[in-house]
Order: structure tokens, then C-alpha cells, then sequence
């Protein structure tokens, strides 16, 4: 089992910067891809970014040129660097991490951070 703690969030002004960190603890070795999702009030949790052990990135539409995703794996974080925010990504984000049967002791599921608030005033 993966533990994840997302930390970071907190309430911003539109046109802010925001830097969100996820710790990873546990099978750490048994982690490949790692993500950021999120869930606005009211909606279903989407897809934010996505990032490899290569450190192969992918963003969502509106993310792209705005967030940039990153990971360092000697300390098993992952980060999301988020700029010219806007109301609109208002919401809890959320970290994912994706176990794959990479060695005996592993088992492929995803594991998720319990979330940090993103609040983003007009």
C-alpha cells in the first residue's frame, strides 16, 4: 500500500500561483505513473495531469501552459505548479499514485492522498 498526503492548497486571489506537493510513504518501489485529479463542487473528479517515472508528462486541456506537473522520485513527491489561476479551479486536488505488479511484493492498484482545498476568489 502507497500513503499519500497532499499539503499546498489554501484560498487565492484570480492570477495567483499556487505550488500543491504530494508525499509519498509505503511500496513506494511499486509506483509507476502519478497524477493530479480534481473535483469542483457539485462535479465529478477529472483529470488534471499525469507524469511518468520517465518524467513523461500529460494535461488536461485546461492545464496545459498553465500547470505544470513534476516529480522527484529520491524523495517520492509529486508537485503541481499551477499559475494565472482562476475561479474555475476551485476545488479539491487530488494525488494519485498507480502500483504496478513490478516486483513479487507488489500489487497493481491506485492508491489516493485524501485531497488539499483549492479555493480561487474572483
Amino acid at each position: 500500500q502507497v500513503q499519500l498526503v497532499e499539503s499546498g492548497g489554501g484560498l487565492v486571489q484570480a492570477g495567483d500561483s499556487l505550488r500543491l506537493s504530494c508525499v509519498a510513504s509505503g511500496d513506494t518501489i511499486c509506483v509507476t505513473n502519478m497524477g493530479w485529479y480534481r473535483q469542483a463542487p457539485g462535479k465529478e473528479r477529472e483529470l488534471v495531469a499525469t507524469i511518468t517515472m520517465e518524467h513523461d508528462t500529460n494535461y488536461a486541456d485546461f492545464g496545459k501552459g498553465r500547470f505544470t506537473i513534476s516529480r522527484d522520485n529520491a524523495k517520492n513527491t509529486l508537485y503541481l505548479q499551477k499559475e494565472s489561476l482562476k475561479p474555475a479551479d476551485t476545488g479539491v486536488y487530488y494525488c494519485n499514485a498507480r502500483r504496478a505488479a513490478t516486483a513479487p511484493w507488489c500489487t497493481a492498484m491506485d492508491d489516493w492522498g485524501e485531497g488539499t482545498l483549492v479555493t480561487v476568489s474572483s
